[in-house]
C-alpha cells in the first residue's frame, strides 16, 4: 500500500514516492508526436499506468525534458483528473512573457486545463532567483497563472548552493522546493528546515541517480547497506526524515518501481534497521579516510568563485571521499566529468594543472590547506574520463 504525506501547506497528500519524468521520453529535443515510435509511447503509457495502480499519483515532469510532455498529453487525460498530482517545471527566464509563452506550451503538450503544481525549473544562481522574484517577473507571472485557474502552486526546483536556495525559501513566495538531498548528500539539510519552517513541501530530485547510481551499486556497498539494497537503504534514510514529503523515481519502465516498493513496509522500522547499516558506512570511510579527515573534510572551503582556475574543490573532494570509501568509481566519474560541461547546473571546473595555480589564500580557513592540492591531483588522477554532458544535452 503506497503511504502519503502532506506537502506542505498545499495540503495536498502526496506519495512518498513521485514518477518522474525525464527518463521514459523518447527524445530530448521536441519533436512531432508523429515521429515517436509506438514502441516507447506504449512503454510509457505502462510506466503511467503501473505508478497509478501503485497510488503513485504525483507525475512529474518538465518543458525542458523533451518529448516528456507531449507524450504524457496522451496518456493523462484518460484518467481521473482530480485523482492526479501534476507537476511541470518552467525555468526562470529574463522576460518573464517568454516564460508565460513556455508555460502555455507545457499546458497544450500534457493536454491538460491546469496543472497541480508548477516550479520554476532550476533556480541555480543568483541571476535566475532575480529573474524570478524581480517585481514583474516570472513569479508574478506564475501567480498570474494560479489567479487564472491553470495552476494550483508554485515552488522551485534548483542545483543551486545551500545558501542560494535558502534565500530562494526565505523569500516566502513558494510554496515548495524540489532539491538534492540523500545520505551520500547531506549538505541541503539546512534548506530542508528553512523549507519546513515556511510549511513548504519538499521533493527529493533524483535519489537513485545522483543519490550514488544506485541501480548500479558497487560491491563495497551493495555489502555495507546488508540486508537492505543501497536503493531501499537511501530510500528509507530520506523518509525516515519526516520533514521529507516525496522521492521522485525516474522510472524508464514499469518495473522500476519494483525496488523502491520494498522501502513502504519498513518505515516503521527505521530506528530499528537504519542505525548498524550507518555506523557500517561510518565506520567503513574512516577506516579508509581518517576519522579527523572524515569529520571536517568540508570545513573552510572556498566555492569555484573563491578558487583559482575556478575549480570545484568541495565537489570533487565529496567525490574523491566516495570513491575511496565506498568503491563509487562510476558514480565519481559521472559526475566528474561533468565539471565544465552543465554550466550552472553543475558549476566550477575539474582539477586540471593545479601544480601552475597557488591555493593558499583561498584555502587560508581549511585545516587541512596542506593536503587538498595533493588530494584534488588524486581525485584527476582517478576520475577523469571522457567528457560527460547533461541528459538535456544529449
Amino acid at each position: 500500500m503506497m503511504k502519503y504525506r502532506r506537502f506542505g501547506r498545499t495540503e495536498l497528500q502526496i506519495p512518498v514516492f513521485s514518477c518522474g519524468g525525464m527518463r521514459y521520453q523518447y527524445q530530448w529535443q521536441d519533436v512531432p508526436l508523429s515521429d515517436i515510435p509506438e514502441e516507447n509511447q506504449r512503454n510509457l503509457e505502462a510506466t503511467i499506468e503501473r505508478a497509478i495502480a501503485l497510488g503513485i499519483n504525483h507525475i512529474e515532469t518538465a518543458r525542458g525534458y523533451g518529448t516528456s510532455e507531449i507524450q504524457l498529453g496522451q496518456i493523462l487525460p484518460k484518467f481521473d483528473r482530480d485523482r492526479l498530482i501534476v507537476q511541470t517545471k518552467v525555468s526562470p527566464m529574463e522576460d518573464s512573457q517568454d516564460f508565460r509563452k513556455t508555460f502555455e506550451q507545457s499546458l497544450k503538450n500534457l493536454q491538460l486545463d491546469y496543472v497541480d503544481l508548477l516550479g520554476l525549473h532550476g533556480i541555480n544562481t543568483d541571476e535566475l532567483l532575480d529573474y524570478s522574484l524581480k517585481p514583474g517577473g516570472c513569479l508574478d507571472v506564475a501567480q498570474q497563472l494560479q489567479q487564472q485557474g491553470k495552476v494550483g502552486f508554485i515552488g522551485f526546483s534548483t542545483h543551486a548552493p545551500t545558501d542560494i536556495i535558502i534565500k530562494a525559501i526565505n523569500s516566502d513566495r513558494f510554496d515548495y522546493v524540489n532539491l538534492h538531498w540523500y545520505y551520500i548528500n547531506q549538505f541541503n539539510w539546512p534548506a530542508i528546515e528553512a523549507a519546513i519552517e515556511r510549511d513548504m513541501g519538499v521533493f527529493i530530485i533524483s535519489p537513485s541517480n545522483k543519490g550514488g547510481l544506485l541501480y548500479e551499486p558497487s560491491p563495497k556497498l551493495v555489502e555495507l547497506c546488508k540486508p537492505l539494497s543501497p536503493m531501499v537503504f537511501n530510500d528509507l534514510f530520506c523518509l525516515s526524515h519526516p520533514q521529507v514529503h516525496t522521492l521522485s523515481i525516474g522510472a524508464s519502465r514499469p518495473t522500476d518501481f519494483d525496488e523502491h516498493l520494498k522501502t513502504l513496509d519498513l518505515l516503521d522500522r527505521t530506528s530499528e534497521i537504519l542505525p548498524p547499516i550507518i555506523e557500517r558506512l561510518e565506520n567503513a570511510a574512516i577506516s579508509v579516510l581518517g576519522e579527523d579527515w572524515f569529520k571536517t573534510w568540508h570545513v573552510g572551503l572556498p566555492t569555484p568563485e573563491e578558487t583559482p582556475g575556478n575549480i570545484s574543490i568541495h565537489t570533487i573532494l565529496w567525490l574523491r571521499n566516495l570513491a575511496i570509501a565506498y568503491d563509487m568509481i562510476e558514480y565519481g566519474k559521472m559526475r566528474y566529468n561533468l565539471l565544465g560541461n552543465a554550466s550552472h547546473w553543475f558549476p566550477g571546473e575539474k582539477a586540471e594543472n593545479i601544480d601552475r595555480l597557488d591555493f593558499n589564500p583561498c584555502l587560508s580557513r581549511s585545516p587541512h590547506r596542506e593536503k587538498i592540492p595533493q588530494y584534488l591531483a588524486e581525485a584527476h588522477d582517478l576520475l577523469v574520463s571522457s567528457e560527460v554532458k547533461r541528459l538535456s544535452q544529449q
